[in-house]
């Protein structure tokens, strides 16, 4: 028996140490815990206290500045002024979100039309390319300049004049544009040339100009001549 309660006793001490260590542990623990939560604790103290030294220039510029601009609008703008524009902003509180819903609006249609907008960029990009290339952009520059020498020479009444005979002037150019006016015009232009070129040669003393009224050609052109001359001569009231 005495054996029994000697095995006993050295268990039951190994037991309470074991606790006893276990307790230690766990008091470690939370006195590490403590020391961890009191330098955050001195950490969050020195951040706030270097914002503070950090601001307290920047809180004072700020308070320096909006103190000399209202010295600056005080004879204008009053307290009073100041707070009946608060009042009226207030009481536009619903037109001021119904603004900022249509820039929120008008935000979602510039993404939504931005890849829109890019596809239709890069299709241009090659046409304008191309045109130029052809001459048509270098056309429309000549256009222009004749549009701009047009403006700049003929007023305003000129204009309004060209508008009242506008008929006229198209009907005159139809008729110049047909296909037997074309190609008289172009034979005459042609002939008055090769007689310019050879006006040298051509004989000019009465007997030979006589003589060349013997070509049935000539006949034939004085006779057009004389019949254009006389239709041309010719009274409206005829």
């Amino acid at each position: 028996m005495a054996d029994l309660v000697n095995m006993t006793e050295p268990l039951a001490l190994s037991e309470q140490v074991a606790r006893l260590n276990e307790q230690v542990a766990a008091l470690n623990g939370q006195i590490a815990r403590l020391v961890s939560h009191a330098e955050a604790d001195a950490m969050r103290r020195e951040s706030w206290e270097d914002l503070q030294a950090d601001a307290q220039p920047v809180v004072r510029d700020l308070y320096d500045l909006v103190v000399e601009q209202l010295a600056e609008i005080e004879r204008e703008v009053s307290l009073e002024d100041a707070i009946r524009l608060l009042k009226r902003m207030a009481s536009h509180t619903r037109t001021f979100e119904s603004l900022f819903d249509q820039l929120d609006s008008a935000n979602d249609f510039l993404a939504d039309a931005a890849p829109i907008t890019r596809e239709l960029y890069d299709a241009l990009i090659p046409q304008l390319a191309l045109m130029e290339a052809r001459g048509y952009l270098g056309f429309l520059r000549q256009a222009g300049y004749i549009i701009d020498r047009i403006v700049t020479a003929y007023s305003e009444e000129d204009v309004r004049q060209l508008g009242d005979n506008i008929v006229l002037i198209l009907d005159t150019v139809k008729s110049m544009t047909q296909p037997e006016i074309m190609g008289l015009l172009g034979k005459l232009g042609s002939n008055l040339q090769e007689a310019e070129r050879h006006a040298d040669e051509l004989p000019i003393n009465t007997l030979a100009l006589l003589r060349q009224m013997r070509d049935p050609d000539v006949r034939r052109g004085l006779a057009v001549a004389l019949a254009t001359l006389k239709a041309t001569g010719r009274s409206d009231d005829a």
